[in-house]
């Protein structure tokens, strides 16, 4: 009478393996930058909130904010993934920028590192392009 042998073989192992590794190549790089392209979501939120921040203060003083702290905006975003700035651009235009901080997890983000909004007599356009916005 024969005896049942179980479990798997060094080869069905190694075939298994091999898969798996096949797998993470090919899915790693699409989950990097589906991870990279949320991660700006932490940037397109702190640039919406500076930007309602200044509308309300150009409102109540009839110009817009020099700096951040006139806003009571920290000088980065919520997550920590990005440095915020602020500058004047003439009497009634700003520029806000969200820059990927080099020690952070989006440093990575070539294509996007830098996300800005430019306001003109109350008209706002995004940089550097709509995708980095997520639209």
């Amino acid at each position: 009478m024969a005896s049942a042998q179980h479990g798997f073989t060094l080869t069905e192992l190694a075939i298994v393996c091999a898969i798996v590794g096949i797998l993470a190549t090919i899915a790693l790089p699409s989950w990097r930058a589906r991870e990279l392209q949320a991660g700006r979501l932490d940037a397109v939120a702190a640039l919406t909130r500076l930007q309602t921040a200044q509308e309300r203060h150009r409102a109540d003083h009839g110009l817009y904010a020099p700096q951040l702290a006139a806003l009571r905006i920290a000088p980065t975003s919520a997550q920590g993934r990005y440095a915020l700035a602020l500058e004047l651009t003439g009497p009634d235009a700003y520029r806000a920028s969200a820059s990927a901080r080099a020690d952070g997890p989006q440093a990575a983000d070539r294509d996007c590192s830098v996300l800005t909004v430019e306001v003109r007599s109350g008209f706002a356009q995004a940089g550097p392009s709509a995708r980095c916005w997520n639209r």
